[in-house]
């Protein structure tokens, strides 16, 4: 049996993912485990993971691959420090102790982190082919077009290819600086939020704005070409040589200085978050269309971390030239593990590849799960006090109960999910019909803005009676955002047309206002009984109860951390919060009936998740 091990690390977020004979074993974010919010550092925890649950040891590897070439990048690092210079130098003085200890010395660093105990060679792809790689192979598609979209791999910020069979061919590129996931990032970082991990907030944000400055953004910051290919003034930005994303010369175009972080959001934000958006929207379609042209394919496949922007896939989906899309679960940098150990397999050794309607990625569903002695034991020691179910049906009709009684759960089951999204193993669920479940759950549980929207699940089998969807269509991994049904829609007047902002929350937009956001559109997750089974029976049980197949899913973490990866993280989160009921295996745990924790410890839990 060939093992394959690959690896993502000091960038962002780092992973490890283990691939045996061309099957995704294991795979995880090194975040999970150290509880350090995107950590960037060797994953030693993730390779030790996946390591165990192979049950091999680094001795029994047969390759070990690393998801870009750092002295490719470093190559680019240089040639742009010197470019600036001096002006750079910060910027570089801070960069370097990094690179001169670590990152120029790779195999030394994954050598020592797999205890010297692998003996072969390491495997380097290039960035881009990774999340290539990553995109097409475990995708359902024979063959597909390839588009990767980021901030910047080595050199290339987006790629478009091919893959057909076990093969993929990179064919175009946009090379750094010019970058649509850097453009991006510059508006996340010029509206207050943090770069890498705020590009979501701002992406919730646009809907309550008006694209007023998209114009000022083509005229002013980029050319943009037919074809989706730009190039960017730099001018107008900082990222090259500074210490920030953008320039004086922006600030003067658009108003003023960056908004401080954790400042009051005002309707200029909202109004830059949406036309960045809608730029981004006409970035992706046009690139689209050129790959659509350029490659013919009927399928296309995405990774990067621009794939992420759910909104611009649902307009390329509805809008775009191809038929069916699939994009990445783990779409930036921690899925670049996953798509070495897979081009290493399939591209390098040129094993075959078989595809299926469904894809291989196994739900997402590759990291750490739990025994049910493990679960006891963790309640107990905490001294919970609850109650066990003795079978799943059991369990599955009494938290259906729970929910659609407006109780918030936190729902821990099973092999916990590789990528950002919490996809029904480490989930907050509630009920979809409440009308205070969206503030409740932002402020009183995620700790967060109260402007971010909640996305839905839904049975796949009545996707389309809910959302502006195909009849049976998949949304696995939540992924796309899909206007909501008309026929649940609330009709609202002159008032509403007239409100602005936040101010718009107020109003009820549908029978399922914890989902719908301002503009009518939700971040939809179809639920099937083959990715994840015991959800669908939760799922099913609140349908037979309340003739309603939807329910809120969030992640299960809180604002400055990771999503929950044990018991132990979930029942700590569980407590800090206002969570009403939290369930691990067959374990329910009523708050209520909780000793709770003390004013005090509460207090300064709650402190750390002021800054974000």
């Amino acid at each position: 049996m060939t093992s394959i091990l690959g690896i993502s690390a000091f960038y962002h977020d780092s992973a490890a993912t283990l691939v045996m004979d061309g099957q995704l074993v294991a795979a995880a974010q090194e975040e999970r485990f150290t509880r350090k919010k995107h950590d960037y550092r060797f994953p030693q925890h993730a390779v030790d993971y996946c390591l165990s649950e192979a049950g091999i040891d680094p001795s029994d590897l047969d390759y070990v691959g690393f998801y870009d070439k750092p002295l490719t990048k470093f190559e680019r690092l240089l040639e742009t420090y010197l470019a600036f210079t001096p002006r750079g130098y910060r910027s570089f003085r801070q960069a370097m102790p990094l690179w001169l200890k670590q990152k120029l010395h790779l195999p030394r660093e994954m050598r020592h982190g797999l205890k010297d105990q692998y003996y072969g060679r390491f495997v380097f792809t290039d960035h881009h082919e990774s999340h290539a790689a990553s995109a097409f192979f475990p995708s359902p598609f024979d063959e597909a077009a390839i588009l990767t979209l980021d901030g910047v791999g080595e050199w290339s910020t987006t790629c478009i290819g091919h893959g057909q069979g076990n093969r993929i061919e990179l064919k175009q590129e946009l090379r750094f600086p010019h970058s649509l996931g850097l453009l991006y990032s510059a508006f996340t970082y010029y509206t207050g939020f943090r770069v890498n991990s705020g590009e979501y907030k701002l992406m919730g944000l646009a809907p309550y704005g008006e694209p007023a400055y998209r114009d000022q953004i083509l005229e002013h910051l980029l050319d943009l070409k037919p074809d989706g290919s730009f190039r960017m003034d730099m001018s107008y930005f900082n990222y090259c040589q500074g210490l920030t994303m953008t320039s004086g010369k922006f600030h003067q175009l658009f108003g003023g200085p960056p908004k401080p972080p954790e400042s009051e959001v005002t309707q200029r934000e909202m109004d830059l978050a949406a036309s960045v958006q809608a730029v981004t929207e006409e970035v992706v379609l046009r690139t689209a269309r050129h790959a659509h042209a350029l490659t013919g394919s009927k399928n296309l496949v995405m990774a990067g971390g621009v794939a992420l922007n759910c909104v611009a896939n649902g307009r390329l989906l509805r809008e775009g030239p191809f038929d069916d899309l699939w994009i990445q679960p783990a779409a930036g940098d921690a899925g670049g593990s996953l798509g070495t150990a897979l081009f290493i397999w399939h591209q390098l050794l040129d094993k075959p590849r078989e595809t299926d309607k469904i894809d291989s990625q196994r739900g997402s569903l590759l990291g750490p799960s739990f025994s049910n002695d493990k679960i006891v034991s963790t309640l107990k020691n905490h001294n919970a006090v609850f109650s066990t179910c003795g079978s799943d049906d059991e369990l599955c009709e009494q938290v259906a109960e729970l929910i659609a009684a407006e109780n918030v759960v936190g729902w821990f089951q099973g092999r916990m999910e590789f990528g950002p999204r919490a996809l029904g193993s480490r989930s907050i669920i509630g009920d979809a019909r409440s009308e205070k479940m969206q503030s409740v759950m932002n402020l009183k549980i995620k700790f967060r803005e109260s402007f971010r929207p909640f996305a839905p699940i839904v049975l796949r089998e009545y996707v389309d009676q809910y959302f502006e969807m195909r009849p049976d269509q998949e949304s696995p991994y939540m992924l796309i955002v899909a206007p909501v049904a008309k026929s649940i829609r609330t009709r609202l007047g002159r008032e509403y047309d007239q409100a602005f902002g936040i101010d718009k929350l107020n109003f009820r937009r549908s029978s399922l206002p914890a989902i719908t956001h301002v503009d009518y559109s939700a971040r939809v997750q179809t639920v099937d009984r083959v990715r994840n089974p015991l959800l669908h029976q939760l799922m099913n049980a609140f349908y037979r109860q309340t003739n309603c197949p939807v329910l809120i899913n969030t992640s299960f973490n809180v604002r400055s951390e990771p999503i929950v990866c044990t018991p132990d993280d979930a029942y700590r989160c569980f407590m800090m919060t206002d969570m009403d009921v939290l369930v691990l295996g067959r374990q329910i745990v009523l708050k209520r009936q909780q000793q709770q924790a003390s004013g005090d410890q509460r207090a300064a839990h709650l402190a750390q998740f002021q800054l974000d």
